[in-house]
């Protein structure tokens, strides 16, 4: 059975500003996961264009993450065999990313993200068949909250107490109960999560951890933008472009010459 789930994220940032979030905060947490051993690998980044998305950046990326795979799962595979890969399709504001796991080919994890200037009372913003509808879960993400369990372990923990915090750079905070109804600018992320795993035995299991798992990361990532408010403010999408390609090429570097020493026995 496909499981369909919608996270809405509501942000106290402008749609232009968290472009410039976005980018810069998978940048530094791409770096923060690439420890040599394993990581994240970019195997291509370019432009694209098509009808339905329109014009945008294409990316190609492995996950070699072997020490975050849930224990459960090795019984019915070898943890190296679990890499994940990723395409992604960013015409922002509209995204696209799709997840494989060439061990289990069956697999499908595609994510689509709309961004719109409000406080997540859009409805139906994908455009859902009233199939899909019926089967859709809703769920709201507060940034505010610091929920902790096995997924935030592993995808990091912003500790950051935004009831208290508030930017130097531009005022904006603390977050109070309610802000969403209150702040100005404010945005909404989106995210459809459409899950395929039609293998018996454990294909709901794994479902249920992933989504669990997408929960986790959404937390985590859009409390970065936040916090890190201070580090990317003011930066344009041209200046991140720039540092995301120096970036790629260290993770590549610092990724590529662990597997090489691997490889032969150094």
């Amino acid at each position: 059975m496909v499981h369909i789930k919608e996270f809405r994220i509501v942000m106290p940032v402008s749609l232009e500003e968290y472009r410039v979030a976005h980018m810069f905060v998978v940048m530094k947490m791409s770096q923060q996961h690439t420890t040599g051993e394993e990581g994240i690998e970019v195997v291509e980044n370019r432009p694209f264009e098509d009808n339905a998305l329109g014009k945008g950046r294409y990316t190609n990326k492995i996950y070699r993450l072997q020490s975050k795979i849930p224990s459960w799962l090795t019984t019915f595979a070898p943890a190296d065999a679990l890499i994940m890969q990723e395409e992604a399709w960013n015409a922002f504001p509209i995204c696209k990313s799709v997840m494989k796991c060439p061990y289990f080919p069956r697999f499908q994890l595609r994510i689509e993200t709309v961004h719109r200037p409000d406080n997540g009372q859009s409805e139906n913003v994908h455009g859902l068949s009233e199939e899909q509808l019926a089967a859709r879960e809703v769920e709201y993400i507060d940034i505010a909250s610091s929920e902790g369990n096995y997924w935030s372990y592993l995808v990091g923990n912003n500790n950051m107490d935004f009831s208290i915090f508030k930017s130097a750079r531009t005022g904006r905070g603390p977050l109070l109960e309610g802000w969403q109804d209150r702040c100005d600018p404010v945005m909404t992320t989106y995210k459809l999560v459409t899950i395929d795993a039609p293998y018996w035995g454990f294909g709901y299991r794994l479902e249920q951890a992933l989504i669990a798992g997408e929960k986790a990361l959404f937390l985590e990532s859009h409390r970065n933008c936040f916090s890190w408010i201070d580090e990317w403010y003011g930066m344009t999408v041209q200046q991140i472009c720039e540092l995301e390609q120096q970036s790629h090429s260290a993770l590549n570097e610092k990724l590529g010459k662990q597997m090489l020493t691997t490889s032969t026995g150094d």
